[in-house]
């Protein structure tokens, strides 16, 4: 599947977001390397601390369903004019799953398309060496 498609199904799934509060839709497709993709939506809550990002919820339902590698990640904000990249805690919880290759595309609504990767989001993630223990 390629970055296109990845991105079309997170902008497919920004359409079942639950925003309320913000109006600010995100959508997320994590595709799997078994070439499964997990799609979710950001889902707010009045106690705004607790609401959950899009790419965190993908990350969550995709472990939960027992997948174990993950091969790219797209995330939609069709509510924003500009690209928006994973917020700090996703970059945190991604980089705990996925290496510093790990391609990551994000997009709004004016076309604008960034493509990186999760090292260059996450440039000094100085924590893998603990797993190595």
């Amino acid at each position: 599947m390629d970055s296109t498609e990845l991105f079309t199904m997170a902008t497919e799934a920004a359409s079942r977001s639950y925003s309320p509060y913000s109006r600010f839709r995100v959508g997320a497709a994590l595709l799997c390397d078994d070439g499964s993709v997990v799609t979710a939506a950001n889902v707010e809550n009045r106690s705004f601390g607790m609401t959950i990002c899009a790419e965190r919820s993908a990350l969550v339902a995709a472990l939960a369903q027992g997948k174990k590698g993950f091969t790219a990640l797209a995330i939609s904000c069709p509510d924003a004019t500009y690209p928006v990249s994973p917020c700090g805690a996703c970059r945190q919880v991604l980089s705990e799953f996925v290496s510093a290759g790990f391609p990551i595309r994000f997009g709004g609504s004016d076309g604008r398309i960034v493509d990186t990767t999760m090292g260059e989001l996450m440039p000094f993630d100085a924590l893998h060496e603990l797993s190595d223990r």
